[in-house]
This record gives structure tokens, sequence and C-alpha cells, in this order.
């Protein structure tokens, strides 16, 4: 493990989220001074789960806050900021679309005006997500892709997505971006994620919902991969400064396949079945999708080291250890 992290000074937004807690577990196991803006007192929350608290600085505030973004970047002479905040959920953004707009989108542009404006900011890594591609016919998604969400959580990647670019090559900030297929691993504390909802119910012995007729097919990758990436794309952001890299695997699933994985990992084939509740394609929600990682591995040298199986395994290890602690 190299130095390059040791006494840097780094700003996480969203460092209370499951992606977010898990790179400050990162961060700080490298030496880093992490400081996290925290706006609810959410309990469960991944960061506490991972037991992190005491080991970074926390500021309570908004991201919509732009005088106090500009603030904790002055006074604690932030190196380098990672942008994890949002509101993540796809269902809470049918729902509710303007609140997924108001986070993902201008809270983006708040924090990235900050960065334009502070004097000490070097590196900044923006989370954009595989959604922000939208739909497309031809599998897997590359990086030239255009970028045509439709449904509100994808197209507030899409903004996400381009409002960072803007700022890149319009003030020469150095912004990369990242697109990842579904992240997964310990202390994912939105049990509607179908990794750790599905974990959850078969460790309590309980059939595990299918939300769908089971068929679309998705990526799943690592957590530990993903802050890995976020990390090595920080430390080289001079060659990577305005351009976007996806995050996978190359190993899609489908999702009755992915539930039946978890249930045979955890050793619960003979106690539980999945329930699945539809017997039709869900609407408002893309079939098909997964993305190519050859950029990255071109670039950077950059694959993930945590296969399907071996993540899945380490996940539920995780909840089986925590489940006393987690609500429901």
């Amino acid at each position: 493990m190299s130095d390059f992290w040791k006494a840097r000074r780094v700003f996480v937004t969203g460092g209370f989220g499951f992606v977010g807690a898990n790179l400050v577990a990162s961060l700080v196991s490298r030496g880093a001074s992490v400081v996290c803006l925290q706006r609810d007192e959410t309990i469960p929350n991944s960061l506490d789960l991972l037991g992190l608290r005491e080991r970074v600085t926390i500021v309570n505030g908004d991201l919509e806050d732009f005088a106090l973004l500009a603030r904790v970047l002055n006074e604690y002479e932030i190196d380098a900021v990672f942008h994890l905040a949002a509101q993540a959920i796809v269902g809470a953004a049918n729902r509710s679309p303007v609140p997924t707009f108001e986070t993902n989108i201008r809270g983006t542009y708040l924090l990235l005006e900050a960065c334009r404006l502070s004097s000490t900011v070097k590196r900044i890594v923006v989370a954009s997500s595989d959604k922000a591609y939208g739909s497309h016919d031809r599998l897997p998604y590359s990086e030239d892709f255009p970028l045509q969400g439709v449904f509100p959580y994808d197209v507030s990647k899409s903004c996400t997505d381009l409002i960072s670019r803007s700022f890149a090559v319009t003030y020469e900030m150095p912004v990369v971006i990242t697109r990842s297929a579904n992240i997964y691993g310990p202390a994912d504390v939105n049990l509607s994620r179908i990794i750790p909802g599905t974990i959850i119910s078969v460790l309590r012995n309980e059939d595990p919902v299918i939300r769908s007729d089971g068929t679309p097919l998705r990526e799943f990758v690592y957590v530990d991969d993903v802050c890995d990436a976020y990390l090595l794309l920080a430390e080289k952001v001079d060659d990577a400064r305005a351009d976007a890299f996806n995050i996978g695997t190359n190993e899609p699933v489908q999702v009755l396949e992915l539930t039946n994985r978890i249930i045979d990992l955890a050793d619960r084939h003979d106690t539980v079945k999945p329930n699945i509740l539809l017997r039709n394609k869900i609407s408002h929600e893309i079939d098909a999708q997964y993305l190519s990682g050859e950029k990255m591995e071109k670039r950077f040298g950059w694959t993930p080291a945590v296969r399907l199986d071996e993540g899945l395994g380490r996940s539920i290890e995780w909840y089986n250890q925590n489940l006393e602690l987690l609500a429901g």
C-alpha cells in the first residue's frame, strides 16, 4: 500500500451511506484525514456500522448549502473530493422526483462550483452510475454511448455526469467521472436493494421477494473494488481529467439466478425459495444493463478483484454477524 493518501485531506459527500462509508474505511486505513458531511441522524447508518465515527471529522449540514460547502473546503484545506451523496433508491425517485433532482443535480453543481472557487482542491471524483446511460439495445455499455436517462433516477445521473464534464472542460478542473454497475457488500442498510434485502430474508429463513419476473439482467460489483477504482482515478486524475470510466465486472446475472446463488451460498436451499411477485416485465425499469470495463483496464490496468460468489459470501458473513444491528 502506497503512502499517497497518508495525511491527505479528503472530503467525502455521502460518507454515511453504504459506498461512502466503505470508501471512508479505505481512506482511513491509508492514513487520510477525512471530513464527512452529515445531513440527517439516521440509525442505523453505514459509517457507524463500520465503526468509523470517531475516526473522521463530521460536519453537519446539507449538500445544497453552498456557503457550507465552500467553508468546508477552505477551513479544512481539502485536497481531494469524492462526491458520492445522492438519493440512490430508484423506487423513491419514481415516487418523488423533485427531492431526487434537488440532491443529485443541484447538489452536484453547487459542490463543483465550491471546488472551482477553492484554492486547495486538486482532485475530484464524481460518482455517476450505469443508469446514466438509460436504455440501449447494444450491450455491454461503453463510455462512448450517449447518456439518455428517461426515468427520474436515471435522468438525475445523466445530469450529474454531464454537469461534471462541463465543469471539467470549461474550467479545466481536475474532475473524473465514474459509472458503476450495481454496488453491493457489507453495511448496506438500504434493504430495498436486492442483495442486502435477499440476504436478510434468507438469513431469517424467509422467502426472498423478487419484485419483477426474475428475468432482468444486471451487473453487480463488490464495494471494495469500487473504492479501489475511485482511489486509483483520484491518484491518476491528471491522466483521467474530464473523462468517464465504467466500473463493472463483465459478469452480468439475471435477478432470479442471483437470488438462487445467495440461497445456495447461505446454505438455505432446503428452507427458502424465491417469491416472484410478477409474471410480466416491470414498467419504468431497464430490462438488461451491464458495462464494458475495457477502458479502465487499458488505461490503468484496473480489473475487479472480487468475483460475484466471493463477494456474496463476504456479504452474507457480514450480515449474519450484524443481523441484530439492522432494523426491521
